[in-house]
């Protein structure tokens, strides 16, 4: 139920006017001045204010403001015994939904009510869910107590709260966008948009189709006008993730952007604005690229005031056990299962893995491995099998017994009859599950007599 405070200091009036309220199934409460309404809002949190412009000791056009700073979320329209343009134009620079004058008939009011109370509520649901984003990707959800690791979380959060240009460096898959996220959300620029791009993912001319936008018309297949990149995330933060890859032309286009903060779109000659901050991200040797000609050592200088190296895992052995153990949860959650316990032999087994792809082949491993293996203890064969089936069998100097090679056959077939079941037969998605090809896939359905 929608809650309404009224503050008016004629009592008669306010009354009435929370009888007619009520009567529409709103939740009402009264204050008679501009501290007793202070103090309701606090305590009854309303999401709409009736407030009265003359108040014993105060001005309505006023309150507005404490109104809005104490909570942002509520929406006030103002009620006057005489209507007063310059008022009511202050009250709307103020925040306030609405100006009206006292007397005006319920199919005014109450329709405008419901408005305020419409937008009042879904802005406490936008601010829940960035309460919730801001949560998810905050620094205290990177998981892992190595020294390396701790060491560039600390300088990340120190930076975070500046406007300075921020570069991660590292290898595929040591979470580089994971730190951009939260060097975002902990700055302030949080309310902002977060816009990601990777460099790579493009070609040329795609990459500043997508970074400028362009005019409708401006190349074949631009129907229409599109905002890029830039704009979306004015007031925000830019994350360009393998910066590395953009070729010269754009390299120079980029630089113009960061020292002007200006930029046209793909086809128009109008100047646009963005204040945004850059994070950049590569797993290139920038400072090498310079040097042979292959980055512009100014556009370097300019993205390179804080550098922040992300170690890969192998430089965290001892993040492993939380890493999987953290992934597997989030796995059988989302299977609407309890999370596996990771025994000390399947640990020990993953420590010996020189892991290339970093985090995110662990990530992907461990979540294979839960999907395909229905047992509430994962231990080194469950993972051995799934590692196998995608490829993944380089190990370093384990010393574990290897499985026989009947036990491994054994869970294979396991493991492809599992991913057929979850694919529903579908051989395409079963592949893509277990992380192999369709032909690789069709060779071991034949190997185990699973073939039709």
């Amino acid at each position: 139920m929608a809650k309404i405070l009224i503050i008016d200091d004629e009592e008669q009036l306010r009354k009435l006017l929370a009888r007619i309220i009520a009567l529409e199934g709103y939740e009402v409460a009264e204050a008679a001045d501009c501290a007793g309404g202070l103090r309701m809002l606090r305590r009854y949190e309303p999401d709409v204010v009736l407030c009265d412009v003359k108040l014993p000791d105060g001005n309505g056009v006023e309150m507005v403001e404490r109104i809005k700073q104490a909570m942002p979320s509520a929406e006030v329209i103002l009620l006057t015994a005489y209507g007063n343009i310059p008022d009511g134009v202050q009250a709307i620079k103020n925040g306030a939904f609405d100006y009206i004058t006292k007397g005006d008939d319920n199919n005014k009011i109450l329709p405008l009510l419901s408005r305020a109370t419409e937008k009042a509520q879904m802005q406490r649901r936008l601010a829940r869910l960035e309460d919730k984003l801001s949560e998810e990707h905050s620094f205290d959800r990177i998981i892992g107590s190595s020294e390396s690791l701790r060491s560039a979380v600390a300088l990340a959060r120190k930076v975070a709260v500046t406007d300075t240009s921020v570069l991660l460096t590292g290898e595929t898959g040591t979470g580089k966008e994971v730190f951009a996220q939260a060097i975002h959300h902990a700055s302030p620029r949080a309310k902002g948009a977060f816009v990601a791009v990777n460099c790579s993912a493009f070609s040329k001319e795609l990459l500043e189709s997508e970074l400028f936008g362009h005019r409708a018309g401006s190349f074949t297949g631009a129907t229409k006008d599109k905002k890029g990149l830039f704009e979306e995330a004015d007031k925000g933060t830019l994350f360009l993730d393998e910066i590395g890859d953009l070729d010269a032309g754009s390299q120079v286009k980029l630089l113009r952007v960061l020292q002007e903060h200006t930029f046209e779109r793909l086809g128009d000659s109008t100047p646009r604005q963005s204040d945004f901050r850059l994070i950049a991200a590569t797993n290139a040797d920038l400072q090498a690229m310079v040097a042979d000609g292959r980055f512009r050592e100014d556009l370097f200088y300019r993205i390179n005031l804080i550098v922040l190296r992300l170690p890969p895992l192998r430089e965290r052995l001892d993040d492993i056990g939380p890493l999987a153990s953290h992934f597997a949860a989030k796995a059988a959650s989302a299977m609407g299962l309890k999370a596996p316990e990771i025994a000390p032999d399947a640990i020990a087994w993953l420590r010996s893995l020189p892991w290339p792809g970093n985090i995110r082949q662990l990530r992907n491993l461990v979540e294979r491995t839960v999907l395909l293996t229905p047992s509430p203890r994962l231990h080194a064969d469950d993972f051995r099998t799934t590692a196998a089936m995608a490829g993944e069998t380089q190990q370093s100097d384990s010393k574990d017994t290897p499985a026989s090679p009947a036990s491994l056959d054994d869970s294979e077939r396991r493991a492809v009859e599992a991913a057929m079941r979850t694919a529903k037969g579908n051989v395409t998605h079963a592949a893509s599950i277990l992380g192999v090809t369709r032909q690789t896939l069709y060779r071991k359905l034949k190997k185990h007599g699973l073939a039709d």
